[in-house]
C-alpha cells in the first residue's frame, strides 16, 4: 500500500538517507507477535512532515481488534513463552544489546524524528536519541537489582520466616505522546522490560515511525515474539480500547491531562494499575541576585526548547520587579535569536509545531492572550503558508487568570511577570493545577533551597533548567501525574509486592 507523496527533497532536506527515504516511504504495519501485520480493518493512516505539511508516510491502522490480538499475545509471551522463563540477567543483556542496535542507528533516528516530528536535526542527534540509548543501559543494569527483602516480624516471634518478593505486574499498555516519540518509548520500554513485563505500545497516531523503526530492532535484537508488541491508530479507537481492555495489567500514558483523565476512566473497567504523566505550566522563576547572563539563557531555552511542546517547559516566566525589563529585553533579543526552519537546516534553531491542529490551538492562544490584554513583544504569527511553523513569542502584561497563564499552551509561547519578593512569588509560582516541574534562578543557597522547597512539583531545577538523566526520577505533583518515570522509583510502576510467611 504505496503512501501518496513521498519526501519532496528541498535545501534542507537533501541529506536525508536514502534507507530513510524508503522507510517512510513504504507503508508500514504493524509489529503483533512477532510479526508484522495490516489492520484487521485494512484501514490506514496518512503520517505528515509538519515542515511541508505533505504526506510523509503511511501506517496500519489498529483500533479494538488489533488491540485484542496485541494483548493477547503479550499474555502469551508473559504466562507461557520464553519471556517468563529468562533469568533476570538474560533479560538485561537483551535490554542492553536493543540499546547498542540503537545507537548503530543513531542518525537513521534522528533524521526519522526529525521529519516526522519536526524537531532540528541537530537536537535529535544530540538529545533526543542518545538519552534513549542511556535509558535502555541504566534500565538493564536494574535488571538484577530488582529484589525483596527479608522482614522480621513485630510480634510472631521466632517461630515464622517471612520473606517479600517483587513480581513483574504483567501485561502492559503503554501509550506515548508525539513530542519527543523514541525517548518516550524509551521511558515507557525500559523499566517494562527490566522489570519482565510484556508490553503493547500505542505511538502517538502524528508521529508512529520511530516506534516501528525501533520495532525492527527489537526484533534483531532477539526480544520473543509478543514480548513488545506496536499497534499504530487513533487514540480515540486503539488508545482508547488498549486503556480499557480487561486483560491489561497496568496501563501507562503520558499526554495531556485531559485525556489523562479518560485514560483514568478507562481503566476503572478491572481497576488496573495506572501511572500518568500529564501537562504543566511550569514556573521559572528569576531573581535581582542571578547570573543575569545564565538566568536569560536559561529562561530562553527553557521555553523555546522542542518548540515549547514540552510538558515541562518554563512557560510562566516571573522575575524580581527591578531587573523585570532587562530580563524581558534579554530573553526577547535571544528569542529574535532563533532561527526557525525545517529540521534539516544546520542552523535550524527551532522547527515548526507537530500538525496543523497544533499550530491552531497556539495561534488561538496568542489571539486569546492578546484580546485579554496582553502585549506581545515579539513574535506571535504564523511563518509562511507552508509546513506548521509559529514564531517563538514573548507575552508581558498577563496576569493570573488569563487563560494563556492558567492553561498549557504546549507551544513556544512565555507569558512573563514581575514578583515584588520572595512571599509574593512562592504563593504565585503554586497557583495552578499543575505541578510538574520548575526553575529557579539565584546565587542565594538558602533562597534557593527555601524555594525548592515551597514550590509544588516533581523537578525544582536550580540555575538549570531541561537537565533530564535516566537516574533521576521526573513526575508530577496535583494533575500533572501519578508516579514517577526513571530512576529506581520507576519499577513501582511496573512490578508488584508478595508477601510469603512460613511457619517454621
Amino acid at each position: 500500500m504505496p503512501t501518496e507523496t513521498l519526501i519532496a527533497p528541498t535545501a534542507t532536506s537533501e541529506g536525508i538517507k536514502p534507507e530513510i527515504r524508503e522507510f517512510v516511504g513504504t507503508h508500514r504495519r504493524m509489529l503483533i507477535d512477532g510479526q508484522w501485520v495490516n489492520a484487521k480493518s485494512g484501514d490506514s493512516f496518512r503520517v505528515y512532515n509538519p515542515a511541508t505539511g505533505e504526506v510523509l508516510g503511511n501506517v496500519a491502522a489498529g483500533d479494538s481488534a488489533d488491540v485484542d490480538l496485541a494483548v493477547k499475545a503479550a499474555r502469551r509471551a508473559f504466562e507461557h513463552g520464553p519471556w517468563s522463563r529468562m533469568t533476570h540477567g538474560e533479560r538485561g543483556k537483551l535490554i542492553w544489546k536493543l540499546a547498542d542496535l540503537i545507537e548503530e542507528n543513531l542518525e537513521e533516528f534522528a533524521q526519522i524524528e526529525s521529519l516526522d516530528n519536526g524537531k532540528p536535526l541537530a537536537v535529535a542527534r544530540v538529545a533526543d536519541i542518545p538519552l534513549a540509548i542511556d535509558n535502555f543501559r541504566y534500565m538493564s543494569g536494574w535488571a538484577t537489582k530488582i529484589e525483596g527483602q527479608t522482614v522480621s516480624l513485630s510480634n510472631l516471634g521466632q517461630d515464622f520466616f517471612a520473606y517479600t518478593l517483587r513480581e513483574p505486574v504483567g501485561v502492559v499498555g503503554q501509550i506515548i505522546p508525539w513530542n519527543f516519540p523514541l525517548l518516550m518509548a524509551a521511558w515507557k520500554l525500559g523499566p517494562a522490560l527490566t522489570a519482565g513485563c510484556t508490553v503493547v505500545l500505542k505511538p502517538a497516531e502524528q508521529t508512529p515511525l520511530s516506534a516501528l523503526r525501533l520495532g525492527e530492532l527489537i526484533e534483531k535484537a532477539g526480544f520473543p515474539p509478543g514480548v513488545v508488541n506496536v499497534v499504530t491508530g487513533y487514540g480515540e479507537t486503539a488508545g482508547a480500547a488498549l486503556a480499557a481492555h480487561p486483560d491489561v495489567d497496568k496501563v501507562a500514558f503520558t499526554g495531556s491531562t485531559e485525556v489523562g483523565k479518560l485514560i483514568v476512566h478507562a481503566a476503572a473497567g478491572n481497576l488496573k494499575k495506572v501511572s500518568l504523566e500529564l501537562g504543566g505550566k511550569s514556573p521559572n522563576i528569576v531573581f535581582a541576585d542571578a547570573d543575569m547572563e545564565m538566568a536569560i539563557q536559561g529562561a530562553t531555552n527553557a521555553i523555546y526548547f522542542n518548540h515549547g511542546q514540552c510538558c515541562c517547559a518554563g512557560s510562566r516566566l516571573y522575575v524580581e520587579e527591578k531587573i523585570f525589563d532587562k530580563v524581558v529585553e534579554g530573553v526577547g533579543e535571544k528569542t529574535k535569536n532563533i532561527k526557525v526552519a525545517e529540521g534539516f537546516d544546520p542552523q535550524c534553531g527551532m522547527g515548526p509545531l507537530v500538525s496543523d491542529e497544533q499550530l491552531e490551538r497556539v495561534l488561538g492562544f496568542i489571539e486569546s492572550g492578546e484580546k485579554e490584554g496582553a502585549k506581545t513583544v515579539i513574535g506571535g504569527h504564523r511563518l509562511g503558508d507552508r509546513g506548521y511553523f509559529v514564531e517563538p513569542t514573548l507575552l508581558t502584561n498577563v496576569r493570573t487568570g488569563m487563560k494563556v497563564v492558567e492553561e498549557e499552551i504546549f507551544g513556544p509561547v512565555v507569558c512573563a511577570m514581575p514578583f515584588k519578593d520572595i512571599d509574593q512569588v512562592a504563593t504565585q509560582m503554586n497557583r495552578t493545577a499543575y505541578g510538574l516541574a520548575g526553575g529557579i534562578w539565584t546565587k542565594d543557597v538558602s533562597k534557593a533551597h527555601r524555594m525548592a522547597r515551597a514550590m509544588k512539583a516533581g523537578t525544582v531545577w536550580i540555575n538549570c533548567y531541561n537537565v533530564f538523566d535516566a537516574a533521576l526520577p521526573f513526575g508530577g505533583y496535583k494533575q500533572s501525574g501519578w508516579g514517577r518515570e526513571m530512576g529506581r522509583e520507576v519499577f513501582e510502576l511496573y512490578t508488584q509486592v508478595k508477601s510469603v510467611c512460613l511457619k517454621i
